[in-house]
């Protein structure tokens, strides 16, 4: 399961200060809507699993971007309406 979590949770689990994550966002590194999001003028929120899935896979690009198109399906609106069949 995908979650957001907070800039003092995402420093926690990835060792990296608040500056580093906020280099990160701002360097365009990490995409808007897909490893962070503002939810409002003082409040990020960041994909953890998308995140750590960049740090694996930083010299390897295509792995991540399956991971993010991955991720990108498994949004529910995303999904594909179940069909009623007819008995």
């Amino acid at each position: 399961m995908l979650l957001f979590v907070s800039k003092q949770k995402a420093s926690e689990c990835l060792n990296l200060s608040g500056s580093t994550l906020k280099k990160y966002r701002l360097n365009g590194e990490w995409i808007e809507g897909i490893h962070w999001v503002r939810l409002n003028s003082r409040c990020v929120r960041y994909n953890l699993e998308l995140i750590q899935d960049w740090f694996h896979n930083r010299t390897n690009p295509s792995a991540h971007l399956r991971a993010i198109e991955t991720y990108q399906a498994s949004l529910l609106s995303n999904q594909r309406k179940a069909r009623k069949r007819n008995s």
